[in-house]
C-alpha cells in the first residue's frame, strides 16, 4: 500500500513539477520558529510545499520572539534576491503580498494555523490546499518538522536539497566575514570545529547539570521554570546523562578529543554561544588543547554589527563548520544535524557523530579507576570508526519520526554515493 501511495503522489507531483505549467492557487505566508538551523530546514520544507501546491510563497518571516530574541529579518541573514531568482523556475516567491491582499491582512482578515508535524505531501494537498483556495491567503504559524523525513517522492526530496544547498545563501556581508574567519584559521594549519552545546539555555532546557555547582544547578532550574513553553520541568539529570541525552561537558569532550588522537596543536574552533561556567568549565579543554579559538577572538572588530543577533552569529559558525577539517557536535541539535547533512553533500567531509551514552559510561569507568587510559582510548576509537559521516542509509522507523534519522542530517537522495546505497 505504501508503494502504491508513493506512486500516486509521484504521478500527482510530476503533473505539477514536470509540466512546467504554473497556475497560482493562492498565497502562502509562513512564520518560522526556533533557532537559525531549525528555521533553515523549515524554509526548505515550505518552499517545497508551495511548489507542490502551485501557490505563491511570501518570503518567510523569521522567529523574533523565542529565547534568542533576534530581530533579524530574512534579508539580514540570507541573500533574498538570490533566493527568489534561483528558484524562479520552480516556485513564485514574493517579498510581500500584492497590495489588495496585504491590506486585507492588515485589517485582520487572515486565516492562521500550525500544520501537522511530520506530514506527508498528501496532507498538504488534501487539507492545506483547499484552505488556500478558500481564503486566498493562508498563514502557517509554525514550521518546525512539518514535512516527513521519508515516504516522499524523489522530486520532493531533491527540491528540499536544492533549496538547502543552493538557494539559501547567506548575505554577502556574512559570506565575506565567514571567508575571513576560515582564511585566518587556514593560515594557522588544520582546525576542528567543536559545536559545544554548553550554553546556559541548553543546560536549563535539558536539565543537564553534571559538573555544575549546587548554585549553578539551582540557577538552571529557575531558568527552566521561567519559560512556560519549556514543558519538561522535573528532570533527573543523572539518569538523563546515563541515557546519553545530555550534551557532553567541556571536560568530557577534552577526554574524547585526546582519545581520538586529535593533535593537541590543532586549532579547536568553538561554534557556540557563551559557555556556561566560563573559563572555569573550559579549563580542562584549553589545558589539553591550547589553541582554542572563537570568532570573537579571531575577528573582534569585524563582529560589532552582529552583536545581539544570535542568528547572524550562528550563520558565521555554520560557514566555518562546513569548511573545517573535522566537525564534532557534542549534542544532536538542529545545527549539528543540518551541518552534518551539508558536509555529506560536500563530499562526506569528516563529521564525528559521538555516541554519548557509551562515552559517559567510559568516562565514569576511567574516572573511578576501573578502566585504564589505554583501554578508554581504544574503546572510544573502536566505537566511532563507523560514526564519521560516511555514506549510509537513513534509519526509518515507521510512525516514530522523532526517533528515526532526520532528513536534513542525511539527505541520501541527493548525495553521490555507491550504487547500493542510492537504490532506494
Amino acid at each position: 500500500r505504501n508503494h502504491l501511495r508513493i506512486s500516486l503522489y509521484r504521478h500527482l507531483i510530476c503533473s505539477v513539477l514536470c509540466s512546467g505549467i504554473y497556475k497560482n492557487n493562492g498565497y502562502l505566508m509562513v512564520s518560522c520558529n526556533g533557532g537559525l538551523n531549525q528555521m533553515r530546514a523549515a524554509i526548505c520544507d515550505m518552499v517545497t510545499v508551495a511548489r507542490y501546491l502551485n501557490v505563491t510563497l511570501i518570503v518567510p518571516e523569521l522567529d523574533k520572539t523565542s529565547f534568542w530574541a533576534d530581530p533579524s529579518e530574512f534579508r539580514d541573514i540570507f541573500d533574498v534576491d538570490y533566493f527568489i531568482a534561483s528558484l524562479r523556475d520552480e516556485v513564485r516567491i514574493l517579498k510581500e503580498l500584492p497590495p489588495r491582499l496585504k491590506k486585507r491582512v492588515e485589517q485582520g482578515y487572515l486565516r492562521s494555523m500550525p500544520p501537522v508535524s511530520w506530514s506527508d505531501i498528501s496532507y498538504y494537498h488534501n487539507q492545506i490546499l483547499p484552505m488556500i483556495k478558500k481564503y486566498k491567503v493562508l498563514h502557517l504559524n509554525k514550521t518546525d518538522a512539518r514535512l516527513a523525513n521519508n515516504g516522499l517522492p524523489m522530486e520532493i526530496q531533491k527540491l528540499r536539497c536544492r533549496v538547502n544547498f543552493d538557494a539559501l545563501r547567506f548575505t554577502p556581508e556574512i559570506e565575506e566575514l565567514g571567508r575571513r574567519v576560515v582564511q585566518i584559521l587556514r593560515q594557522n594549519g588544520p582546525f576542528v570545529v567543536l559545536h559545544l552545546r554548553y550554553e546556559m539555555d541548553m543546560l536549563a532546557f535539558s536539565g543537564c547539570t553534571h559538573g555544575c555547582s549546587n548554585e549553578e544547578a539551582e540557577e538552571l532550574t529557575r531558568m527552566r521554570y521561567a519559560y512556560p513553553w519549556w514543558k519538561e520541568k522535573v528532570i533527573d539529570s543523572k539518569a538523563k546523562r546515563k541515557d546519553g541525552l545530555c550534551p557532553l561537558t567541556p571536560e568530557e569532550i577534552a577526554m574524547v578529543l585526546k582519545a581520538l588522537d586529535i593533535d593537541r596543536h590543532y586549532q579547536i574552533y568553538i561554534a557556540a554561544g557563551e559557555i556556561y561556567g566560563g573559563q572555569r568549565r573550559m579549563a580542562a579543554l584549553t589545558s589539553a588543547y591550547p589553541n582554542v579559538v572563537r570568532k570573537e577572538t579571531l575577528l573582534p572588530s569585524g563582529l560589532r554589527f552582529f552583536q545581539n543577533h544570535s542568528s547572524q552569529m550562528a550563520a558565521l559558525d555554520y560557514m566555518v563548520s562546513l569548511e573545517s577539517d573535522v566537525f564534532i557536535p557534542t549534542y544532536d541539535g538542529n545545527m549539528a544535524k543540518v551541518v552534518e547533512g551539508h558536509r555529506r553533500y560536500l563530499g562526506f567531509k569528516k563529521t564525528v557523530l559521538l555516541d554519548r551514552k557509551l562515552i559517559v559510561e567510559l568516562v565514569d569507568e576511567y574516572k573511578n579507576g576501573t578502566l585504564s587510559w589505554t583501554d578508554f582510548s581504544s574503546s572510544v576509537k573502536a566505537s566511532h570508526t563507523s560514526r564519521m559521516g560516511a555514506p549510509s542509509r537513513r534509519q526509518v522507523i515507521p510512525d516514530k519520526p522523532k526517533e528515526e534519522d532526520y532528513f536534513y542530517a542525511n539527505p541520501h537522495e541527493c548525495l553521490h554515493q555507491p550504487d547500493e546505497l542510492s537504490a532506494l
